[in-house]
């Protein structure tokens, strides 16, 4: 039988944080009247991660769980793509491996997809302030307002927050747009999100719980010369076609 719900975590040499956020995870939807899966994306890492998320989820005999691993990091974009197409679930949600916005949060995401409201949900900082429970440094959080405020120039969406990691799909209208998305890398959410909109989904920011977690492995000068080329990117590819859906594909 088809699960409600797919949780996927993509984690890149993330072997202190990952079993601690498997546990949490699960330990939750063990209260939880949804069917589910879990899926742990390792993309590529070199340290225990795989190790360590299977010891974890070997902990929840009852629960469904899987590890995917490849040998190539490969960006946290292509470890999502990677856990939507193979997740069976009706809805799919995608965390960071930190759990930076709790899991139990995800009931905001997904009760508009179920309620079929919408198509595409997913977690802003920017909405409501008061939530955020610990800022990032004042750099990166400045350094995020000014990359959103470009992302709404560049792609003329009107949200506030394309990259907070907690995003959750209506499989069934979502996962033929997989196979159009390009970017692996950071600026992957952008690309999710502008695609989505394009193909006429339906799509709603809502306001999440949220902490900063001092061991992220977001480097604010790389990363964010990384992102702005990947937003050209996007640009570039709407202008060219890319992501129009060809017969095949629908």
């Amino acid at each position: 039988m088809r699960p409600d719900l797919s949780i996927i975590i993509p984690a890149f040499e993330e072997d202190e944080r990952v079993g601690g956020s498997i546990r949490k995870i699960l330990q939750f939807m063990g209260g939880s009247d949804l069917s589910y899966e879990l899926l742990v994306v390792d993309d590529g890492s070199r340290d225990r991660t795989s190790a360590v998320a299977e010891e974890a989820c070997s902990e929840f005999a009852d629960a469904v769980t899987r590890v995917i691993r490849y040998d190539e990091n490969r960006g946290k974009g292509f470890a999502v793509r990677t856990g939507l197409e193979a997740a069976a679930g009706k809805i799919a949600l995608f965390s960071d491996a930190d759990l930076s916005t709790p899991i139990a949060e995800m009931n905001k995401l997904i009760e508009p997809i179920r309620d079929g409201e919408y198509d595409v949900t997913f977690g802003s900082r920017a909405l409501d302030r008061s939530l955020i429970g610990t800022h990032q440094p004042w750099r990166r959080e400045q350094g995020g307002k000014v990359f959103n405020l470009v992302v709404r120039l560049m792609t003329g969406m009107p949200f506030w927050d394309t990259q907070c990691g907690f995003k959750a799909f209506n499989m069934d209208n979502f996962a033929p747009l997989l196979p159009l998305m390009q970017i692996d890398r950071f600026g992957f959410d952008v690309e999710f999100l502008y695609v989505a909109r394009l193909h006429g989904l339906r799509l709603l920011e809502v306001p999440v719980r949220w902490n900063n977690d001092d061991r992220s492995k977001v480097n604010v000068i790389r990363d964010s010369i990384r992102m702005f080329d990947e937003v050209r990117q996007i640009r570039r590819n709407a202008r060219q076609g890319k992501y129009e859906l060809r017969q095949d594909q629908n």
